[in-house]
């Protein structure tokens, strides 16, 4: 690619994968998100000049605060398993969403679990 944002981005999403999902009320990395963002961390490492964002969600249940909290744990662990597969922690960033930006619409299992997400962002 031509190393722009928006090229970095369609390339994560369509090649390597940008996001990874959790069960209810959950922030630890199960084997298939582990396999999706050890990929994720050779892929950062080896294309230097950007940093991420990792942005966590959550689905529309429980309180506002808890989810913001819910969120940000859950982009906590995914920036610890980067940074453990030897990706440099200051071109990571972390924010939550908590429930104020759905994936999916609707009160589902389905949209859910398509909700709790944390998403991986190019930066600057």
């Amino acid at each position: 690619g031509d190393g722009s944002r928006s090229s970095l981005q369609d390339y994560l999403i369509n090649e390597v994968g940008d996001r990874v999902y959790f069960e209810t009320d959950k922030h630890n990395i199960n084997s298939s998100s582990a396999f999706k963002l050890e990929t994720q961390a050779n892929w950062i490492k080896s294309t230097p000049g950007f940093t991420i964002i990792l942005e966590g969600h959550c689905d529309e249940r429980g309180t506002r605060e808890y989810n913001l909290a819910l969120g940000e744990r859950r982009a906590n662990s995914v920036k610890e398993f980067l940074v453990s597969m030897g990706v440099d922690a200051s071109r990571i960033m972390t924010v939550s969403y908590g429930k104020e930006r759905p994936a999916a619409d609707g009160s589902t299992s389905e949209s859910w679990a398509e909700n709790r997400r944390v998403v991986t962002v190019i930066g600057e």
